[in-house]
């Protein structure tokens, strides 16, 4: 008898299975993606997180989803419990870029593979996830400095200018690249320093908190503010207007992700300028997964082209904007 319900036990569990939908339409087995997402902090990671489940619904793979709420512990327990699930594929936007080690060669002694999307890791160990898909954060910093040099209105003179740098989280890929890529262009240029960088953590509220700060310290000897995403911008134009200053023309602003909340802030004439750093990765994620699967060869870096965008484009251009 025990026996008996023993075999019974199995085939509803079977029956079960094979009704769970884990099968595709075509009728082959259904890819199983578990996919963690750094948060929901901007505009940004919002249309990121649409283009991924998007295309991967449409590509009839089964998404397993972990909003970390921007902590890194949170991610590593969503990361091991993909492992625990035994998923098909691993990718994840990591929350800072060190400490994956771990959980990495777990997920690789678990002979699945990882897909990192957006931001990078520092790891001994390169083979322990398959890919990167995403923006070179070091020419987004890069592009924002050319502009500033090349085209703001602040490029001739002699004057000193002073720039305050509103910075990503602090130890994320993006917030450490793009830094290094500004500086490394306005080196160039002796006149342009800056002169306060402190964390804004890519939101509009602590965007705005940071930039009261900056403003009681250096009032309006400030020249330029470098924003590190568009978010983070809007809060400060916020703090900029309440402080009696006119963003955009006391101030001038520079920032990154070219969102649609920034062309409504450049045609206000409130932003400058934006430097496109783009979220809709979710089709190239899919066809990372497809090649994985099917044992087929991947570039370690896959960039997204973007552009910059002026606030003399910003009309023209914003209809256009799907993000």
């Amino acid at each position: 008898m025990k026996q008996y319900l023993a075999v019974a036990a199995a085939c509803l569990m079977a029956m079960l299975a094979a009704c769970s939908g884990e099968k595709n339409p075509a009728g082959g087995e259904r890819i199983v993606l578990g996919f963690s997402q750094v948060g929901a902090e901007s505009e940004w990671r919002t249309a990121n997180t649409e283009s991924i489940k998007s295309a991967v619904q449409e590509a009839g793979i089964q998404l397993r989803f972990s909003d970390a709420q921007q902590k890194q512990e949170n991610q590593i327990k969503a990361l091991r419990s993909f492992i625990a699930q035994r998923v098909d594929v691993i990718a994840f936007s990591p929350v800072v870029e060190s400490g994956w080690e771990t959980v990495l060669r777990e997920a690789k002694a678990a002979n699945i593979p990882v897909i990192l999307t957006d931001r990078a890791v520092k790891v001994s160990d390169d083979s322990l996830y398959v890919t990167l898909i995403g923006s070179d954060f070091v020419e987004e910093g890069r592009k924002a400095a050319r502009w500033l040099l090349e085209q703001s209105p602040l490029k001739d003179g002699t004057e000193p200018v002073r720039i305050v740098e509103l910075q990503g989280t602090v130890g994320s890929a993006p917030a450490n690249d793009r830094m290094k890529g500004f500086k490394e262009v306005i080196a160039a240029n002796p006149r342009f320093q800056v002169v306060r960088s402190q964390s804004g953590d890519f939101t509009r509220a602590k965007g705005k908190e940071v930039m009261e700060a900056f403003l009681k310290a250096e009032g309006s000897s400030i020249d330029v503010l470098f924003a590190h995403n568009d978010d983070m911008a809007i809060g400060a134009i916020q703090a900029i207007e309440e402080a009696g200053l006119k963003p955009g023309q006391d101030i001038v602003i520079v920032s990154i992700d070219a969102v649609r909340g920034a062309f409504e802030a450049m045609m206000a004439g409130k932003l400058n300028v934006t430097v496109e750093c783009n979220p809709l990765l979710g089709p190239q994620l899919v066809d990372a997964i497809h090649a994985v699967r099917e044992g087929r060869p991947l570039p370690k870096r896959i960039v997204v082209e973007e552009s910059v965008f002026t606030r003399e484009q910003a009309a023209e251009v914003f209809p256009t904007r799907r993000y």
